[in-house]
């Protein structure tokens, strides 16, 4: 399972579509028919938490040349299965900053906000439920 933040402004489309996307976490390995969590980018005026969907295509971006360390970046579609319900974003994970202690919210608050940049993550088994329950 993925979570993506990433600017989506007005209404969620049915298909989403993110260009040359940086990845972290394991989130390199997103492939066809994942799971993906999108969270609208606060730092592009977003809301948090906006949808779940489908990852229906995924482009490998290549590596500029000369460059030494860099990021790996893809391009993907989402195809969007549901809206969520109730609010998710930076406000809500903020209190929780304990790294080590497990909770799913830090997890999301670590992958997702620590640093400001937009971004695809690799999310836990654990992390993917507690985000399921915004759907219901």
């Amino acid at each position: 399972m993925y979570a993506i933040k990433a600017e989506v402004s007005g209404p969620v489309p049915r298909t989403l579509t993110f260009r040359a996307q940086k990845t972290m976490y394991d989130g390199k390995h997103v492939g066809i028919g994942d799971t993906s969590f999108v969270f609208a980018s606060e730092n592009e005026g977003g809301a948090g938490l906006v949808a779940k969907g489908v990852v229906t295509a995924i482009e490998a971006i290549p590596k500029k040349r000369g460059i030494a360390r860099q990021t790996p970046r893809v391009s993907v579609t989402i195809r969007r299965t549901a809206l969520a319900k109730r609010r998710l974003g930076r406000h809500e994970l903020r209190p929780f900053a304990d790294w080590d202690d497990g909770r799913p919210e830090t997890e999301l608050n670590f992958k997702l906000y620590r640093q400001a940049t937009n971004k695809i993550v690799g999310i836990s088994d654990h992390a993917a439920a507690f985000l399921g329950g915004f759907f219901r």
